[in-house]
């Protein structure tokens, strides 16, 4: 899997999974559970969660799985990259790291991979980058960061505190927001731009468009935009997926190498912005 530089060191795996609206259903936990122990067993790493999702629901099924990977030897811990994200309204000086431990029990861990900020809350910014960057220091997280944080977001974030690692934010080949003015100010700086909904939660596999050309390449239009995030350089996704064989074709469309004559013929099937516009959030 190809990886990422982090700032200040460290990488992050390209091509990750995302857990939103799992842990929502107690009836559906043995089947997201065996979910997400397959998703291990076929070589994902990157796996993003929330306190949010599923209100601590899907960390404690992702902790589950992970304690049974763990046991069964299918990976080791430190080869895991876990992501988690507190609450705005919980990101308050004290409340960040109460938060964290929270989810770290959820999880049954010691650490976490990146902790990030959900996105702006009431909190001054200022106080959740200081309970961040003491959570880095007490080992309970290795890099932290934010989400769904426009440019003038992270240029004040910057100007607080110079070791974000992420800006986690909605980005796909029908949603290019972030690359009129975000996606090239966090290249300048070397920090990844972590794609959530890269396939527009599965919309973009009826796209007529990118059907026609994926046709011609033998994949699914559903590989072929999420191979089209993943061709971004700077730019990591973590589609969520359940099935297996869907599982099995993110993985596949991590492989993909697309031409320039494809990757023109997608900018005219969905331009690049030619103006600034909100950033986009589900």
């Amino acid at each position: 899997m190809r990886t990422l530089e982090l700032p200040g060191g460290g990488t992050i795996p390209a091509l990750g999974l995302g857990t939103w609206k799992i842990g929502e259903s107690a009836g559906r936990r043995g089947a997201e559970v065996a979910a997400l122990r397959a998703a291990i067993a076929m070589g994902y790493r990157l796996i993003d969660s929330a306190e949010m999702y599923g209100e601590g629901g899907a960390e404690e099924v992702l902790g589950q799985a992970i304690a049974e990977a763990l046991r069964a030897g299918d990976v080791r811990r430190e080869e895991l990259f876990i992501v988690s994200k507190v609450y705005p309204h919980n990101a308050s000086l004290r409340g960040t790291a109460k938060a964290c431990a929270r989810s770290l029990a959820r999880l049954g861990l010691d650490h976490l991979d990146l902790y990030l900020l959900h996105w702006r809350g009431e909190h001054p910014l200022g106080d959740t980058c200081e309970a961040m960057q003491a959570l880095v220091a007490e080992g309970k997280v290795r890099h932290w960061g934010v989400s769904n944080f426009d440019t003038d977001d992270m240029e004040e974030l910057a100007a607080l505190a110079g070791s974000c690692a992420v800006n986690q934010v909605y980005y796909s080949v029908a949603e290019r927001g972030p690359e009129f003015s975000l996606l090239p100010w966090q290249r300048e700086r070397a920090i990844p731009l972590m794609a959530y909904s890269p396939i527009d939660q599965g919309a973009l596999a009826a796209d007529a468009g990118l059907q026609m050309i994926a046709e011609r390449l033998d994949v699914s239009a559903a590989q072929l935009a999420l191979a089209w995030v993943l061709a971004q350089p700077g730019v990591a996704a973590i589609p969520k997926a359940a099935r297996e064989s869907h599982l099995r074709e993110n993985l596949a469309a991590a492989e993909l190498t697309l031409g320039p004559e494809v990757l023109a013929e997608i900018d005219r099937l969905h331009p690049a912005p030619r103006r600034k516009r909100p950033l986009a959030m589900i």
